[in-house]
């Protein structure tokens, strides 16, 4: 057993040894294999150690152009704020480079053509260059072209005086020259050409003031001189002679008609004015009321358009700066700044000197001279109502005096009550034109003529009064002896100064007017009762007094205005009086029976 198991080993150990030999002599016949392997492997290792090296410097070769790509993306958007800043100025400062220059052909307006309605356009956007001048006084640009636009200032303020003074040349030569179409028509047009003078030279617009105020002083002086002095003749044809309510009863009551063609006198609205060549007819004659109402309505057409004019053409604008240079200077202040992005109507009437007359309608200012804006607008008016005063104060002085002679001596009292019923009616229409002199003035009339109406209506009272209590005007007079026909006289007199003055008079209560007439009545029914006692018989007293009685209620119902409140109660009182005079002589028969 045990020499099997040697062989056993034997045979394996001789097994294992060849295949050894075995093995070993495919490998030495396969060593070239091998080495040809190990040479490949080895120019492999190669290959990856150089793409090794290679990847290392191309990964720091991206690292460098990606921190210049970078570096371009930062430059890349600073460039494209700057551009966008670029364009958020390109046209603020396109627009201030053109304005801070002179286009040629507006220097060759100013240089080499007369002043025409194309400088009207023109000098505005003169004006408004030169204003961005001064302001940009700062940039080079604009200094440099300070000069030339002085120049150009200069040229345009000579040329405008000289246009401005021919303009009034028609006024200072001719009165018959129609002052109201050459100012409407004409120099208003022209305004913004003195609005320039007055904000770039402000002595040429001094002086063009001042000579149209001498001419036009000139113009209203010899146009009302001459007016005036032709009512003044027909004034003098026609001296009416003044009586009270007593003088003359019986005998002439001529003067004591009811005339509603003298009483439409006291409206705007009515007769039309007396021209000035009517004074050259010898035969023509016209009331007082209806020269003084010509001269005023005169003088209310021309000086409320005057005063139109004046507000109008003189008044003096505040420069307005433009959008655009409002922008250059946020832009010159902060780069980075973005842009944000109208003569009164007149209506025409006739006018005895100036032709056809504009009459300008306009609310009222003085009803605003109790507000801030309205004390405000008072003191802006100030120097052009000044303007205005010393254009108008030769004719105001020769309303006044015409006036004074109207007044002196005292006309009739309803004469004298129309007139001032039409100065209360041109304070209405002044009033809705806008001059506030106008309407200071006219009152001032209106309050001039109150004390003497007042005194002449006392006369009618007090005449009245010393006739129904049985004395004359003087101490030693005698006592009047009174007839039916004077009474009834004395009676329809006051029926016509009682339907005037109700016909003038459009509120229910007016205290000057109703209180005098109230005295009136006061005094003739003593009259009548005076009258009437000296008859004996009670019948024939009382028809006496009945028969008055009636005929004043007649009279006083065919008055124009009968549904007037104080006509019904001036009725009413007399109707009570002339009922009881007719029970008087009901009882009175009664008691003969």
């Amino acid at each position: 057993m045990i020499s099997g198991s040697k062989e056993s080993a034997l045979v394996s150990d001789e097994t294992t040894a060849r295949n050894d030999r075995d093995t070993l002599f495919c490998d030495r016949g396969r060593a070239k294999e091998f080495v040809e392997l190990h040479d490949r492997v080895q120019t492999s290792v190669n290959l990856l150690d150089s793409l090794e090296s290679f990847l290392s410097t191309f990964q720091k070769d991206l690292s460098a152009v990606s921190g210049q790509i970078s570096e371009l993306q930062d430059r890349s958007k600073d460039i494209d704020n700057r551009l966008r800043g670029r364009r958020r100025i390109e046209k603020p400062l396109s627009s201030l480079l053109s304005d801070v220059t002179i286009p040629p052909a507006l220097a060759t307006l100013i240089l080499d053509t007369d002043v025409s309605e194309p400088w009207i356009s023109a000098i505005g956007d003169f004006e408004q260059r030169l204003d961005t001048l001064r302001v940009r006084s700062r940039v080079k640009a604009a200094r440099d072209l300070g000069e030339v636009a002085e120049g150009l200032r200069i040229v345009t303020a000579t040329k405008l005086r000289a246009f401005f003074l021919a303009l009034l040349e028609p006024i200072r030569t001719s009165v018959t020259t129609n002052m109201q179409v050459l100012q409407t028509s004409i120099i208003l047009k022209y305004k913004p050409l003195f609005v320039f003078l007055q904000r770039q030279a402000a002595n040429v617009a001094q002086e063009v003031q001042s000579a149209y105020m001498g001419v036009a002083r000139t113009y209203y002086e010899t146009g009302f001189r001459r007016y005036s002095r032709s009512l003044g003749w027909i004034k003098a044809r026609a001296t009416e002679k003044v009586e009270n309510i007593v003088s003359g009863a019986g005998e002439n009551d001529k003067d004591f008609v009811f005339d509603l063609d003298r009483l439409a006198y006291g409206k705007i609205d009515g007769p039309g004015v007396t021209l000035a060549f009517q004074a050259d007819d010898k035969a023509h004659k016209e009331p007082i009321e209806a020269l003084f109402r010509s001269l005023f309505l005169v003088l209310m057409d021309n000086v409320t358009a005057e005063y139109s004019f004046v507000t109008s053409f003189f008044s003096r604008e505040a420069p307005t700066l433009s959008l655009s240079s409002k922008e250059y200077n946020d832009l010159m202040l902060s780069p980075t700044a973005t842009v944000k992005g109208g003569f009164d109507e007149r209506s025409t009437i006739k006018s005895e000197i100036g032709g056809h007359m504009p009459r300008a309608r306009s609310d009222s200012i003085a009803k605003s001279v109790y507000t801030p804006q309205g004390a405000n607008v008072k003191m802006e008016r100030a120097p052009l109502d000044a303007i205005w005063k010393q254009i108008m104060d030769p004719v105001l002085e020769y309303c006044q005096t015409f006036v004074k002679s109207a007044l002196d001596p005292i006309p009739p009292v309803v004469a004298l009550l129309t007139m001032i019923r039409l100065t209360e009616d041109v304070i209405a229409e002044v009033q809705k034109r806008g001059c506030p002199p106008m309407e200071s003035y006219i009152f001032g009339i209106r309050l001039q003529m109150w004390p003497v109406f007042q005194k002449a209506i006392t006369e009618h009272v007090e005449a009245l009064k010393k006739l129904a209590e049985g004395t004359g005007s003087s101490y030693f007079s005698r006592s009047v002896a009174t007839t039916d026909a004077f009474v009834s006289s004395i009676c329809n007199r006051y029926i016509v100064l009682f339907n005037s003055f109700v016909a003038l008079t459009d509120q229910e209560d007016e205290t000057m007017i109703f209180s005098n007439l109230l005295r009136l009545r006061l005094e003739l029914t003593k009259l009548i009762a005076k009258h009437t006692e000296r008859i004996s018989d009670s019948v024939a007293k009382a028809t006496t007094q009945s028969t008055l009685f009636e005929g004043l209620l007649q009279g006083l119902s065919k008055g124009t205005h009968p549904i007037h409140p104080k006509s019904q109660r001036e009725i009413a009182y007399w109707a009570e009086k002339e009922e009881e005079a007719r029970r008087r002589i009901v009882s009175a028969n009664q008691r003969r029976k």
